[in-house]
């Protein structure tokens, strides 16, 4: 699942390890998801997206389809 999770983590000059103490999960876990390696549980995304006050849809595309080129 695509996502801009690092985009907002370096906008709010986090390290991995700021939010991962932050959402209560390893630096690793927080690591796979910027790498798109694991897709987080729904209790993840919500404290994510509440962590950065935005919406789950903001952090995370499920949508394959918004990855076609032209």
């Amino acid at each position: 699942m695509k996502n801009v999770l690092k985009d907002h983590r370096e906008r709010h000059g986090e390290s991995q390890a700021d939010l991962a103490a932050a959402v209560d999960v390893t630096r690793q876990s927080i690591n796979a998801i910027e790498r798109e390696r694991y897709d987080p549980s729904l209790e993840l995304a919500f404290k994510l997206a509440r962590h950065y006050d935005c919406t789950i849809e903001e952090l995370f595309d499920p949508d394959p389809e918004n990855d076609a080129g032209p």
